[in-house]
């Protein structure tokens, strides 16, 4: 909520500032602090406890987006954050400002992805006095942070940006939240009395190689092996060990399988590159190496993995090693850097177990191909309504070696985990293991804006987007083109599946049924493009029209509601 006029004339903390260049605002400090961590951007919804921060970052040159919702803010500043490497911030105001951006920060959370949320508070002199939005935002962003503190006097704001900032990187990374109360924030005191850290001096490296003994057994281990597989997450990517893994994968010749943010690690056609025969492939390797993601209900909780194999977990985090599954080794550090290290250690042993294994890769590639097969009728059906697998295959074909691609729904996109196969390393963008419904528009938000050069294509289920759908013109004010498709089946159809297998189809529309919600008008009424399809050889002439538009766009795809994924079919939360 913005003050009113009346309140900012009676309000004594307001200060004209006084531009004397021997002291400085907290806002001000703020702005400094951002700049020194390489932020050049903020994505933000106004409110009167942050507006100084908004002054100081025109000073610094800090691009202030303006958002429609706080949720969209702290969305944006994880995907800014997963897009390049660099940490992501968000500023918005207190009360209902930072409890709307509760659930960006808590998927950043699940996901390990580093962001900054900023937050308004009410005046120190006002405290536990009811001032306007006040609310406990420490004890609420302790549980699902990396680091929560209060701003104690105006002189400390940088450095404790700075703080925050480093416990991001603690460990696997993370979100940090600061509350800034607002006479702190507009205060100003001499710049004597503040310390303000200089980029690049107050962090450590956090490229760890683990234990070096670790690191020789895992490679004996992986020489010895005959069938081993890995599976790189998403911590590969967060890491930046793309080069690292890709080099591990061909120099010791093992079979790849990839999730999370890790897909894309090598491209679709590669010969290291496997997808479809995950399962066949766990069953029966004697050597199971997974870099960068939980044992979580993804991995079936680590019940997944048979007991004859070998299982070697790599994580940055040493409280996800061995969780839900007991190990035979563990290595925490870094991934790219123990890769490379056991590459290294790997490549001095005779023949490195490389050449035996062309039986084992052709076991999968055969498992690979058979699955195929099996699909592809649905992909290329002719079905109207349009099956979801063709709809996901013609996405497929339309992505470049550019294409950031984002998913955010249930079923929809559920069934385009299958199909859809990023063709470079960091193209990938999902919510992660929250499942956060409506992550697209402020991922394709943050993508195109940090990656302009990039086209963006994202797949929405109709209803994740109508959650944060209205920063669909946030877009278009900023002028950020993307291809936007929704997969529209007028259902939330994960749910209604599960409905239905427990109580009965007579049952199976309760709370879960959407309008007949025309998105692609929806688009053109905010100034983007838009187009309806509700034929599939219709697919992707309307793709290449939104590409060639330059426009924010939205095609509405009509899908078969009665069609579910495997993905869906299975959750155990059905059985």
């Amino acid at each position: 909520m913005v003050q009113t006029a009346t309140e900012a004339v009676v309000d004594p903390i307001l200060q004209e500032p006084s531009r004397d260049p021997e002291r400085i605002s907290g806002g001000h400090l703020v702005a400094k602090a951002l700049k020194a961590e390489g932020i050049d951007v903020i994505f933000t919804l106004c409110g009167g406890h942050i507006i100084d921060i908004y002054d100081g970052c025109v000073d610094e040159g800090i691009e202030v987006v303006d958002v429609r919702h706080e949720q969209v803010a702290a969305h944006a500043a994880d995907g800014y954050a997963r897009v390049t490497g660099k940490p992501g911030c968000a500023v918005v105001t207190a009360g209902p400002g930072t409890t709307d951006a509760v659930t960006g920060v808590a998927n950043a959370f699940r996901a390990e992805s580093p962001m900054l949320l900023i937050g308004g508070q009410g005046a120190l002199n006002q405290h536990k006095m009811g001032s306007l939005q006040d609310l406990p935002h420490v004890d609420m962003m302790t549980p699902i942070t990396k680091f929560a503190a209060t701003v104690p006097h105006t002189a400390r704001t940088a450095d404790m940006v700075s703080m925050a900032f480093r416990e991001c990187f603690n460990g696997a990374p993370g979100p940090s939240f600061l509350e800034i109360p607002r006479d702190v924030l507009d205060a100003e005191v001499p710049l004597a009395d503040v310390t303000i850290p200089q980029a690049g001096a107050y962090r450590a490296s956090t490229k760890s190689a683990g234990d070096p003994a670790a690191v020789e057994r895992l490679a004996d281990i992986l020489v010895r092996a005959e069938k081993p597989v890995v599976l790189f997450g998403t911590q590969v990517w967060t890491s930046r060990g793309t080069d690292a893994a890709i080099e591990f994968a061909r120099t010791l010749n093992i079979p790849v399988f990839m999730n999370g943010s890790a897909r894309g690690t090598l491209p679709p056609g590669d010969p290291h590159h496997f997808h479809l025969s995950r399962r066949y492939g766990f069953n029966n390797a004697d050597v199971i190496l997974i870099v960068g993601t939980p044992f979580d209900f993804r991995m079936g909780y680590g019940r997944r993995l048979p007991k004859t194999a070998t299982v070697v977990q790599v994580d940055m985090d040493y409280r996800t090693v061995g969780k839900n599954r007991d190990i035979d080794l563990g290595l925490v550090g870094d991934p790219g850097t123990i890769l490379a290290a056991v590459t290294q250690a790997a490549s001095g042993r005779l023949g490195n177990g490389a050449a035996k294994r062309q039986p084992w890769f052709a076991e999968l590639r055969a498992q690979e191909t058979a699955a195929y097969e099996k699909r592809l009728p649905r992909q290329l059906s002719d079905a109207s309504p349009i099956h979801p697998l063709r709809l996901a295959h013609e996405i497929n074909e339309f992505l470049t070696e550019d294409s950031i691609y984002i998913g955010d729904g249930g079923d929809i996109v559920t069934f385009s985990g299958g199909v859809v196969q990023p063709k470079s390393p960091g193209h990938w963008m999902d919510p992660g293991p929250l499942g956060t419904l409506g992550v697209g528009i402020p991922f394709a938000l943050a993508a195109k804006y940090a990656r302009p050069d990039k086209e963006v294509v994202g797949l929405f289920g109709d209803g994740a987007f109508s959650l944060t759908g209205w920063d669909f013109e946030t877009m278009v004010r900023f002028n950020l083109p993307f291809v936007g498709i929704i997969g529209n089946n007028s259902s939330m159809n994960q749910i209604r599946y599960g409905q239905i297998q427990k109580y009965g189809a007579a049952r199976g529309r309760v709370g879960n049924t959407l309008g007949d919600v025309p998105y692609d008008q929806f688009a053109k009424m905010l100034g983007g493009y838009g187009e309806e399809v509700r034929n599939p050889e219709d697919i992707a002439p309307a793709l290449r029209r939104a590409r060639e538009s330059g426009l924010p766009s939205l095609i509405n795809v009509w899908v078969d509601p009665d069609a579910y994924a495997p993905g869906t079919m299975n959750q155990t939360m059905y059985k």
